[in-house]
């Protein structure tokens, strides 16, 4: 296509001329984003034609990711970089007066995600085709994103996240490669040579149109480049369906109802399912996406000519979390009945196909579906559910006779619920978790009966992300930094960072650290003081939270020690400390208040804060509406200080805290997730330790003999800030605004143990203003941070599931 700046401009301006009929002066930022898109998307056409022959010649095992999420962000740069022109398209837009930040900036967030599930997945995806192995997305196109945040009179506000608006660049409808899957009707069984045979009646058909999006691998060196693909399934009407009773009165509307119900399926990301509508629609999206996914993957493995015997040495089939985990029954109905395989061979197959990871020890994340739902709306999976939950028991009743109670607990049905994780554990594998501690808590504690039994499937696998776009990719002057110290090999060997702690002293490179972390502070600041209009002291130290907002992600009790912060300096004025300025970025959802009023209280805490004469000059707070990947992007590299402060023991793993620390952060936080395994690189020396650690908060749990109260009354800086949550002054403007939080606190027993952990927290933040102050020994700390970041590279996570879970191999490189 172009080789070199001089015919890059060419053939970008002739793209101007043909395809919008107007000369490149008088072009929008919005029409160069558009021409540059579609340009590079031809432009890895060839390559993504490529790679795409080469598997179906050299016929490897490849696999498949199923996931609800996959929170890709923006692609245009990421994709510039990996094909190895972002400098020469920079070069040549800055020759035509265009800025490449700018155009960036036009495109939008893929709605495709809501936290790290997504962005793990997405980080994921990036290592499969940078290291060459054949390694594929799939996952639903929803219509609108989880939703826009607003903040409005400090409130979050959701509006309709419409990111397909101006439409999606990147992606290739494949209508031509649509599938059917089939909803509701009843099971007709009928017996034939002594066999039972099953077919699905009087159903109803959607119709599942596939999106290919292209993910591109990293070039590097090579003269070519991998090219994997991200399926995204859309559901549409099936037109036959509205020959169905045409006679029948109200049939017309009858089929408006079918097209808007079919329509909702990929309509929205997480429908709200505080309601029994919600439920069955978040169910129906789980099965639409494993149904057609699995038709599309067995459609690929046919045209092997192939025995199904030989299925798990083509194909692994890898499930991210329990909501694509009615895979396995979907693959077990396909067997028995279109294939013709008999239950237990059927059965073999499946469990050497699928692998699981799981997420979380949350209870209410953990999924469980009430077996009528199920039963109502995809009859004859859950006949194949049911069968494999009455072998299941069985063969625990075999092992535990004595143990009834140990039976019903591992059941994959009970008390007419169906209960995901364990239909996940029963038929894959591979179980893995995403850090060390989470999986020892799952082995130990939450999945130790399931541990017991198929202790071989059990596994660990700390989670990555993908230093391209984290490092590369968002922090470019750290990126030439580095390579200009230790070469390039560390581009596509991260582990090889570790190369500049030989100038974690060097006064020199130390500055230059500094200068480039200025100046990513500077970028942050400039965009904080555009969108909100408040300047930023960029001598401050910027303090650095960014996460889902959960309860357990503890922002609450960041904003309660702003707060005895903000005491602090009203009552000495003339206190001396270094400049803070705290960041929050966050969603709630929708349904979760408590989480909802703690946002309103980080803005009402900003707004008394930012307009205080006493204080604003040494403390300033900031909650940045729709946090986002892209957002990310321009906060993490001016971070000085990552909050990592989740109740030990609740953190599966955490992914924001390895971003934060390959860019330079020091991290303040709990032995919980993967902060244990950045502990034992760093040490006390390079991180920030507090609080409880998972055995002590286990044990409470276990045994109790904690009471918030007693550390509320006995501590007179935790009761001042509780207190000022339901009396009237700086912060709450009457008695019940923030009253759940201060209940969630003193009545509910402070259930993830923030008054707790408080005065180790707050110890903590006195270390950091010290340790800061010695600049020369705060650089080395950074220093030492970014260069152990490498093994939190997901390209070292993809490696371990490749050679130790999936058993693929590169097929290239």
């Amino acid at each position: 296509m172009f080789t070199n700046k001089e015919e890059f401009k060419k053939i970008f301006q002739n793209n101007v001329v043909s395809k919008l009929g107007k000369p490149l002066n008088e072009v929008s930022s919005e029409d160069v984003y558009t021409i540059l898109s579609r340009m590079m998307r031809e432009f890895a056409g060839r390559e993504w034609a490529s790679t795409n022959q080469e598997l179906r010649q050299d016929a490897e095992k490849q696999v498949y990711y199923l996931s609800l999420e996959f929170l890709i962000g923006r692609l245009l740069g990421n994709n510039l970089l990996n094909m190895g022109m972002l400098e020469m398209v920079k070069s040549g837009l800055d020759d035509l007066g265009i800025s490449l930040e700018e155009i960036e900036e036009q495109e939008a967030d893929a709605g495709l995600g809501n936290g790290g599930l997504g962005r793990l997945a997405a980080c994921f995806l990036d290592s499969l085709a940078s290291l060459g192995y054949a390694g594929h997305g799939c996952g639903i196109r929803y219509r609108y994103g989880l939703f826009e945040q607003k903040i409005v009179d400090g409130n979050q506000v959701e509006l309709p996240d419409d990111w397909l608006q101006k439409g999606f660049e990147w992606e290739v409808r494949r209508a031509d490669r649509k599938v059917e899957v089939r909803f509701g009707g009843y099971v007709e069984t009928r017996e034939a040579d002594g066999e039972l045979y099953f077919s699905l009646r009087d159903y109803e058909a959607v119709w599942a149109i596939p999106y290919d999006v292209p993910v591109i691998g990293y070039r590097g060196n090579q003269p070519d480049y991998h090219v994997n693909t991200l399926r995204l399934w859309s559901a549409e009407p099936v037109p036959e369906m509205a020959n169905r009773n045409l006679g029948g009165a109200g049939n017309y509307y009858s089929y408006l109802n079918y097209n808007r119900s079919v329509e909702s399926i990929s309509e929205f990301l997480y429908p709200d399912d505080s309601h029994y509508e919600g439920r069955l629609l978040r169910l129906k999206q789980q099965y639409f996406l494993c149904s057609a996914g699995l038709q599309s993957i067995l459609r690929t493995y046919d045209k092997l000519n192939l025995s199904y015997d030989h299925l798990p040495d083509k194909i692994a089939i890898h499930i991210n979390d329990t909501h694509p985990t009615l895979v396995i029954p979907e693959l077990m109905r396909i067997l028995v009945d279109e294939k013709g395989y008999g239950w237990d061979k059927a059965w073999n197959i499946v469990c050497r196909t699928v692998s699981y990871t799981n997420h979380t020890i949350l209870s209410e994340a953990l999924e469980k579906w009430p077996a009528q739902m199920i039963r109502d709306l995809i009859p004859r999976v859950y006949m194949v559910i049911d069968e494999i939950n009455k072998r299941f028991c069985k063969l625990l009743m075999e092992k535990y006779p004595d143990d009834p109670e140990r039976v019903a607990h591992m059941a994959i049905i009970f008390d007419d619920q169906v209960k995901m994780a364990h239909l996940a554990i029963a038929g894959s594998y591979s179980i893995n978790g995403v850090a060390a501690l989470h999986t020892d808590i799952l082995k130990e504690r939450e999945m130790r009966n399931f541990y017991e039994l198929y202790p071989e499937r059990f596994n660990n696998k700390t989670n990555g992300i993908t230093h391209r776009r984290w490092l590369m990719h968002a922090n470019p002057e750290l990126n030439d930094l580095i390579t200009e110290s230790i070469g390039s090999r560390w581009k596509t060997h991260p582990k090889e960072l570790v190369g500049i702690l030989k100038y974690s002293e060097d006064a020199a490179f130390q500055s230059k650290i500094a200068a480039i972390k200025k100046h990513n502070k500077q970028r942050l600041a400039q965009y904080i003081e555009q969108k909100y209009g408040t300047p930023v002291n960029t001598d401050s130290i910027f303090d650095v939270q960014i996460k889902r907002l959960h309860a357990y992600k503890r922002q609450l009790l960041n904003i309660l020690h702003v707060m005895y912060l903000y005491n602090q300096i009203k009552s000495m004025p003339s206190l001396s400390m270094v400049p803070r300025t705290f960041i929050f970025g966050a969603k709630a959802a929708p349904g979760y208040y408590l989480a909802k009023n703690t946002i309103k209280l980080i803005n009402r805490v900003a707004s008394v804060v930012n307009n205080d004469p006493d204080v604003k000059d040494k403390l300033n707070v900031f909650f940045l509406e729709n946090y986002s990947v892209s957002l990310a992007e321009k906060i993490i590299p001016a971070a000085d200080i990552s909050e990592q402060i989740s109740t030990a023991s609740k953190e599966a793993s955490g992914t924001g805290n390895m971003k934060l620390m390959m860019n330079g952060a020091l991290t303040i936080g709990t032995m919980d997730g993967a902060n244990v395994e950045m502990y034992e690189m760093l040490g006390d020396d390079n991180m920030f330790i507090f609080g409880l650690n998972a055995d002590e908060v286990m044990d409470y749990y276990q045994h109790g003999g904690y009471s918030a109260r007693d550390v509320y009354n006995s501590d007179a800086r935790i009761k001042e800030v509780v207190d000022q949550l339901i009396t009237p002054g700086p912060f709450a403007s009457n008695t019940y605004e923030f009253a759940s939080l201060y209940q969630s606190l003193i009545d509910g027993n402070d259930e993830y143990f923030m008054l707790k952990d408080f005065d180790s927290y707050a110890e903590s933040h006195v270390q950091i203003e010290a340790a800061y102050r010695n600049q020369q020994a705060w650089l080395k700390k950074s220093i030492h941070n970014i260069a152990h970041s490498g093994k939190f590279s997901s390209d070292r996570t993809i490696q371990q599931y490749a050679s130790e879970i999936w058993k693929i191999r590169p097929v290239q490189g």
